[in-house]
């Protein structure tokens, strides 16, 4: 079984901390994404969460980055913040209408993130999970959950997202409940403990267990010091989609890039 293809990136690439720290000094804000994708293989673009794009954004940010790049989408908070999940239809549908297949091959999964205040209702997110589209506009689309209440710490929402083949965010080094099941054909993490004392906003030895884990979810498997919850057996995984994210962000893209070249290695 191949190991799949490992992409390590940041969420958003506007950040003035970022000016003179990871950006040079004098570059202007509109040539920022081209150098950010220049550094990173991939970026979480947080902007659909809060409110929906315009298809010349999505088009602009294509046109900008490599033919390689991918973006992680953030679904809209509209489909995600609801008291009955199975009524999200019309707000997912108006994300995909807002023109994220402008992004074409550079589009990447989804991640749907609820609030921690959200319990796991079997019913009701099978339901939410159905009305997520499996193509759009010639695309395939990739959809990843990102959970934040100890209800969704069982078998059974594991076996939903398995059955759907949805990927559980696992999201790691923060207070959230860890979910480290690989549940579809790629895996989605986001990494949030960087410590601005930190050149790299982590540790030599932890940049290196970040990038091991990293090659662990490639090869299918659960990594060592990743909770999961009903782990099976090593899955076929095309693509591990791993952000630095919170934390410390002024060090997010130095540690991101750090973690990218100890993959390589």
């Amino acid at each position: 079984m191949a190991d799949g293809k490992i992409r390590v990136g940041i969420g958003g690439w506007v950040f003035e901390p970022w000016r003179g720290t990871f950006y040079p000094r004098g570059i202007t804000q509109k040539s920022e994404l081209e150098y950010a994708s220049s550094k990173l293989s991939t970026i979480e673009i947080n902007g659909t969460y809060y409110g929906s794009q315009k298809p010349e954004s999505f088009r602009k940010w294509h046109d900008e980055t490599p033919d390689d790049f991918v973006f992680a989408l953030k679904g809209p908070r509209f489909a995600s913040n609801r008291r009955v999940l199975a009524e999200a239809g019309p707000s997912i549908e108006k994300f995909f209408e807002s023109g994220v297949a402008e992004l074409k091959g550079k589009l990447g999964p989804i991640n749907w993130q609820f609030a921690p205040t959200k319990k796991f209702d079997a019913e009701d997110f099978e339901a939410f999970l159905g009305l997520l589209p499996k193509k759009y506009s010639g695309l395939d689309i990739r959809h990843a959950v990102e959970v934040r209440n100890e209800s969704f710490r069982t078998k059974d929402f594991i076996e939903l997202l398995r059955k759907h083949g949805i990927a559980v965010v696992a999201a790691v080094d923060s207070d959230y409940p860890q979910i480290g099941d690989v549940t579809a054909p790629f895996v989605y993490a986001r990494i949030m403990g960087t410590d601005e004392k930190e050149k790299l906003g982590y540790s030599k030895k932890a940049v290196d267990s970040w990038a091991a884990r990293a090659k662990d979810w490639a090869a299918g498997k659960v990594p060592k010091g990743i909770d999961a919850v009903a782990p099976g057996k090593p899955v076929p995984v095309s693509d591990v989609f791993l952000y630095v994210i919170a934390g410390a962000k002024v060090r997010n893209p130095h540690a991101a890039m750090a973690i990218a070249d100890r993959v390589k290695s």
